[in-house]
């Protein structure tokens, strides 16, 4: 499998469904969050789409959501978040396990997720993921393997405020054993709501430099593809 390639692919899908403005349903708002979704056109399930804002710069941000090694201190949703193959400086492969949710009706999880950053034109930066398969990481007893569909993160500066970034979310997964799907629709809007609100709690102690993170990401576009 050429990783790269279908890294660069699923960043290009993420930026177009935060283009895409046909078609979604507001299933859930609180807190200055909302929350959307629309039939996936990848399973058998829904694409949600999660916005809200962040007070920090799109920068700093997005650093904060796509090192493994912060985004396990900060997302309450995880169990384990460990990097298991590093493909180049912006994308590499992870192994996730979930905490149970839903007062332990759905239980914990297991997802092979790679992982890609990619800045756009405007400071618009994309972090996306969907799930591979990976020599050595198989299925196991402990956990279900999940499959995370196209999904990821959008980040862009507001226009009025650049001090402060639009957050777009992108989930589409596919949960597998044996859930009905009237479960996960009456339990996913809330769980992304508290993700947002996680990740706005989270980045109030970040601490990491926001320069470093600024050029690595820069000169990423200068990068031959």
């Amino acid at each position: 499998m050429d990783y790269k390639v279908l890294a660069q692919q699923t960043a290009q899908e993420i930026l177009g469904y935060s283009q895409d403005t046909s078609g979604w349903k507001v299933v859930k708002s609180s807190k200055k969050i909302t929350v959307s979704s629309k039939a996936s056109k990848k399973f058998l399930g829904n694409l949600y789409r999660v916005e809200g804002i962040i007070s920090e710069s799109t920068s700093k941000l997005a650093d904060f959501l796509y090192k493994p090694e912060i985004r396990i201190t900060w997302d309450k949703s995880l169990k384990e978040y460990t990097l298991i193959h590093k493909i180049d400086s912006d994308t590499f492969i992870c192994h996730v396990v979930t905490q149970s949710f839903a007062m332990g009706s759905i239980s914990s999880r297991d997802f092979i997720n790679m992982v890609y950053f990619k800045r756009y034109d405007g400071n618009v930066n994309v972090i996306s993921s969907i799930s591979v398969d990976f020599p050595g990481f198989p299925p196991s007893s402990h956990y279900i393997r999940g499959y995370n569909h196209a999904s990821g993160f959008v980040c862009s500066p507001l226009n009025d405020n650049p001090a402060k970034s639009k957050l777009v979310m992108f989930v589409q997964t596919e949960m597998k054993g044996k859930l009905s799907p009237s479960i996960i629709e009456a339990t996913m809007p809330s769980n992304l709501v508290t993700l947002i609100l996680n990740a706005k709690d989270g980045i109030k102690t970040y601490k990491g430099p926001p320069e470093r993170g600024y050029n690595r990401n820069n000169q990423s576009l200068h990068k031959k593809k």
